[in-house]
């Protein structure tokens, strides 16, 4: 299949519609030998939670960091940036989404139809993503890379699936496939009700985990939807008793998430609360919940005694020894003044997987580098050398996850993780094969 010119097609889009135009192709070369990539990158890097679009941005100046032996660029708005290197340069050009789908797509039309990107990356949250692709990806040469958009049907449903959309970034039905299956293993855990914000992403939390669970024999004892900013957690943990569960799971973000634990933990429910680990905004907020209920100097085992945990992560700082996680806790901090984060290594081996397949490939090139990505295992990540591998059949990059579990942050990195809470070590590994939803799995519709 050949695709589009990008500066003729969004025009013809708009004065035709986007589904009139798809079919209607035309070869275009781009790049080529030696030259610059150019990268339109979209992240929220303003507004409410500003600080997933930054620390999206900033793992993926990492990964561009570390694959040309500098520091990474410290940036943390729109504008244009190059990283250089000795045959090919990156011309970043960085967007703010505003996590907002309308802003992402209006963004992704002039990144290509105006600026002529390479490549897209971005952005934080599903909904802008799913535009992205719909909207543009669709219908032009332009390879996305997704993140750290978390919801699985990205790279598992055949609406948005595609042989140009990448993502390297872990997703919801991960973590579900990694967490469920610990405490339904591992721990006294035989009914859960679940608990999750009313839009997409609390509900493909609710969704992942529910298969999970019931998959391992444990009983979804009820399921509430509620909405984002929701406080009245009272009436809910009293469902959740009364029909028996002895665990909630909660698929919130920090506008919802400290009054959920806030109640779970104060209250006298004796019930458990797993789920995944959050970024540093959530942490903080847990870790005001818990000086809240245990005092200012509450402990592991108040936080034990409390049923907290365990919790999946994608990735945390702590949770990898490796030569390349080491570095790049080490450059990120001192570029950032914070340790890298929840999304983080996904981002930065977004970046390390581009250079990769630029160089693999000798180019530039959209079809070159597509081709240099599919299936590619990806040399240097921050869980390790070969720690992730866009599969094959739908272009998600499986890698390993850790479970742990919340205790308090410790003097060893009180200036650099601004929480309370920290992950502790792994007390579990989940090998990326289990983690990722396999192939002929009946929530797996992408077969590239």
């Amino acid at each position: 299949m050949t695709y589009p010119t990008r500066r003729s097609l969004l025009r013809s889009a708009g004065a035709l519609g986007l589904a009139g135009v798809a079919g209607c192709l035309s070869e275009e070369t781009g790049g080529g030998e030696g030259g610059a990539l150019r990268i339109g990158v979209m992240q929220p890097l303003t507004g409410d939670i500003e600080y997933y679009g930054k620390q999206s941005l900033w793992g993926f100046l990492s990964g561009l960091a570390y694959k040309h032996d500098s520091d990474p660029l410290d940036v943390d708005a729109a504008g244009e940036e190059t990283v250089e290197g000795d045959q090919y340069d990156y011309e970043l050009l960085i967007e703010n989404t505003q996590f907002d789908a309308d802003q992402a797509q209006s963004v992704a039309t002039d990144l290509v139809e105006e600026r002529d990107v390479d490549v897209l990356f971005g952005t934080a949250n599903s909904g802008a993503a799913r535009r992205v692709i719909e909207s543009v990806v669709a219908n032009t040469d332009v390879p996305f890379l997704a993140g750290p958009a978390a919801a699985a049907d990205i790279t598992s449903e055949s609406d948005y699936c595609g042989d140009r959309v990448f993502r390297a970034n872990e997703h919801t039905a991960m973590d579900a496939r990694s967490g469920g299956r610990y405490v339904a293993q591992e721990t006294d855990v035989e009914s859960v009700y679940v608990m999750a914000a009313d839009y997409s992403f609390g509900r493909a939390v609710a969704a992942n985990y529910r298969s999970v669970l019931e998959s391992e024999g444990i009983e979804i004892a009820g399921e509430q939807f509620v909405p984002r900013g929701y406080s009245e957690f009272d009436g809910l943990y009293g469902n959740a008793v009364d029909a028996g569960a002895d665990a909630v799971i909660g698929g919130f973000t920090v506008q919802t998430l400290p009054a959920f634990l806030s109640t779970g933990l104060s209250g006298d429910y004796d019930l458990r609360m797993f789920g995944g680990f959050a970024t540093m905004i959530s942490s903080n907020a847990i870790g005001g919940v818990a000086q809240r209920v245990f005092g200012e100097d509450f402990t592991v085992e108040d936080i034990r005694e409390a049923k907290l945990g365990p919790f999946t992560t994608r990735y945390h700082w702590n949770q990898y020894d490796n030569e390349i996680n080491d570095a790049f806790v080490d450059m990120y901090t001192g570029a950032y003044g914070t340790v890298p984060d929840l999304f983080t290594s996904g981002t930065f081996t977004a970046a390390s997987s581009l250079v990769q397949a630029v160089e693999d490939a000798g180019s530039t090139d959209a079809d070159d580098v597509v081709d240099a990505l599919s299936g590619m295992t990806v040399d240097d990540t921050p869980k390790g050398e070969a720690g992730y591998t866009y599969q094959d059949y739908n272009n998600q990059a499986r890698s390993e996850m850790t479970i742990a579990n919340p205790v308090p942050t410790t003097d060893e990195w009180a200036d650099s993780w601004d929480a309370g809470v920290m992950p502790s070590d792994p007390v579990a590994r989940v090998a990326g094969s289990d983690a990722a939803i396999p192939k002929d799995a009946a929530g797996m519709n992408c077969d590239l």
